[in-house]
């Protein structure tokens, strides 16, 4: 059974809290945000407080309030606060600059990489190695880190590549005559 659905959502003052049958809508300083909600689970907003339950409790409707409620306390978070994720590129030669909505990548091939930013997520680099990430929707900025780390992912040997900045690779041993 789901226990992270039973504990209610604090909403912060400088939110905009729009909840229709079927869709709930979020509106912050960084923008706005909006989940369409399902017949499995009920939400109620009394005053700064949002509430998720499931509509009955069969296993389904119990793991979808679970997933509803952490969505929805996102979406506050990230029109709120937002999210970041940072990338390092480890590798003689590795570079990244960002140019408008592209993100240009050196990355040992023969050729340069780009990769074009959604709408939505903004790229900063502070040095020629490393990349952060930031947005308001919490998977979008992480769906775009990962496409970005698949181009050259960490090899096991020398720890070469694009690397999540929290990420710790374990190298292994070269192979010995």
């Amino acid at each position: 059974m789901s226990r992270i659905s039973k504990n209610p959502i604090q909403v912060p003052e400088n939110l905009e809290i729009d909840l229709s049958a079927n869709r709930i809508s979020v509106k912050g300083p960084l923008g706005e945000l909006s989940l369409d909600l399902t017949t499995d689970i009920k939400v109620e907003h009394i005053e700064k407080i949002i509430t998720v339950k499931p509509s009955n409790f069969s296993k389904h409707c119990r793991s979808m309030s679970g997933t509803i409620r952490t969505l929805i306390s996102n979406m506050i978070l990230g029109v709120n606060v937002g999210f970041e994720r940072k990338l390092t590129l480890v590798g003689v030669g590795y570079r990244a600059q960002v140019q408008g909505e592209m993100l240009n990548l050196s990355l040992g091939f023969s050729h340069p990489v780009v990769h074009k930013l959604p709408s939505g997520v903004k790229a900063l680099t502070p040095s020629l190695t490393e990349i952060v990430l930031k947005g308001v929707d919490k998977q979008q900025v992480g769906q775009v880190a990962a496409e970005i780390r698949a181009y050259r992912k960490p090899e096991p040997y020398k720890g070469k590549g694009v690397r999540y900045a929290d990420e710790r690779i374990i190298l292994k041993e070269a192979k010995k005559k």
